[in-house]
């Protein structure tokens, strides 16, 4: 089986591989707190074992729900936010047909999200849709009280019981949740719902390969036992210091760039799939290492279609930026270009290439070009978007990110100013138990 790639040779006319070397010691010192659990944050840890530690027991009973779901539902709604929604998307879109939202649903239930916005036109949308189809739902939230998820789910909730009645909506609601506490937990016990666990120790941003992001996948179609193969190969590979551990040459490289004055990392893809799997990666990566006025900014653009936009930019603008590229060696489809008698377009000169072979030269022209620009480059080559490899470059991410984040000097693992903005709207909200934030909220705003 082929393993994704990290070459670095095209960072070096920014840092030196001296340089990146300079960074080894730390680096050295931050698997050993990842994997010991010897530094801050060491109570969020429960991600660095887990791909090893999915039974297969586990993954049947996921597929067995899975299963049931198809039996009953045309749609399942996911509903959560951040993490709990980011990594199950990244793997549904990165694997599914571009058009299958405008084709006949395939033999498994369409999967759509809810519960990551508060718009009211969404959630009316939703409903609409919903309306004349046979839905089940999957809530996400280890306390069940997070403001964005649960007005959806109680929507949704709603929705359900009034289309199908309590009982059998009790059995199309799967809980994903704490184990012991929380709103969600007691509901999911009181009307009986179907749950699996949250740990306590497991992230929301590192949670994709638990049942966050694995029932929602599965309900999809795709094959999970795959994706935990994919991401037990990347574990063993990344778990020692050594030369060849990628994940390890990949936060020693982006710190030497940081520390050279390169502040905002953009990941790049040339194949849309891959889209939200830049959406995840940004949470991963902002909220573990955005800490004290410290931290790497984690953009994203999807080129080719972003060289018309952000392409002038990136090339010519202030040069604080690096690329992180992800290379997709093998699409799973073929088109080839067409002769055209009349050559109007001017495009005969690459009739019977690959359109895949164009994009390739389009990826390489731009890396040399931005290069050349003073934009350095980290390439990461994945053989194909298929689950295996999809898993690979998950735990990949994650490892590099810990190891990264420790590097920095920050804990990678909590996100303390995630809460600021939440005080605020409750008290805007006049939310009981925030009367003084209300009285001095109103105060500020007048």
């Amino acid at each position: 089986m082929k393993k994704i790639q990290v070459n670095v040779a095209d960072v070096y006319g920014t840092v030196s591989a001296e340089d990146i070397k300079k960074f080894e010691g730390r680096a050295d010192d931050a698997i050993d707190k990842v994997n010991n659990g010897t530094g801050p944050g060491n109570d969020f840890l429960g991600w660095v074992n887990l791909p090893s530690s999915i039974s297969t027991e586990m993954i049947g009973d996921i597929n067995a729900t899975a299963n049931a779901l198809k039996e009953t539902c045309e749609v399942v709604v996911a509903v959560g936010i951040g993490g709990s929604y980011l990594g199950a998307k990244a793997v549904i879109e990165a694997l599914s047909d571009s058009f299958a939202s405008l084709k006949p649903r395939g033999q498994w239930p369409r999967v759509v999200f809810a519960g990551h916005n508060i718009g009211e036109d969404y959630l009316a949308e939703l409903k609409d849709y919903l309306a004349d189809k046979q839905f089940g739902i999957i809530v996400i939230s280890k306390s069940g009280t997070t403001t964005e998820p649960a007005i959806a789910f109680r929507i949704l909730k709603e929705m359900l019981e009034a289309k199908v009645g309590k009982a059998e909506a009790a059995r199309r609601i799967i809980a994903i949740t704490d184990a012991k506490k929380g709103a969600l937990r007691q509901l999911a016990t009181e009307e009986g719902y179907k749950t699996y666990v949250i740990e306590d120790n497991v992230g929301g941003r590192f949670s994709v390969l638990t049942p966050v992001g694995l029932l929602p996948i599965a309900v999809a179609g795709f094959d999970i036992a795959k994706l935990v193969k994919g991401a037990c190969d990347m574990e063993e590979a990344t778990r020692k210091p050594a030369e060849d551990n990628i994940a390890m040459k990949y936060a020693m490289t982006r710190n030497a760039l940081y520390e050279a004055g390169k502040k905002i990392e953009i990941l790049v893809n040339y194949n849309p799939k891959l889209h939200y799997f830049g959406e995840w990666w940004k949470q991963l990566y902002g909220e573990s290492e955005g800490k004290e006025h410290k931290g790497i900014f984690p953009a994203a653009v999807d080129n080719s279609t972003d060289l018309h936009s952000m392409g002038q930019w990136i090339q010519d603008g202030e040069r604080t930026i690096f690329e992180t590229v992800l290379s997709v060696e093998s699409p799973e489809r073929e088109t080839v270009i067409p002769t055209d008698e009349a050559n109007l377009d001017g495009l005969n000169y690459i009739a019977g290439k690959r359109v895949d072979q164009v994009n390739k030269m389009a990826e390489l022209g731009t890396r040399i070009a931005h290069t050349d620009g003073g934009v350095p480059n980290i390439q990461i080559t994945i053989p194909a978007l298929q689950e295996e490899y999809l898993g690979q470059l998950i735990y990949f991410f994650e490892k590099a990110c810990g190891i990264s984040g420790y590097i920095l000097g920050v804990n990678p693992f909590n996100q303390p100013g995630v809460e600021d903005y939440k005080r605020n709207m409750f008290a805007l909200l006049a939310k009981p138990g925030y009367e003084k934030e209300t009285e001095a909220i109103k105060k500020r705003i007048g």
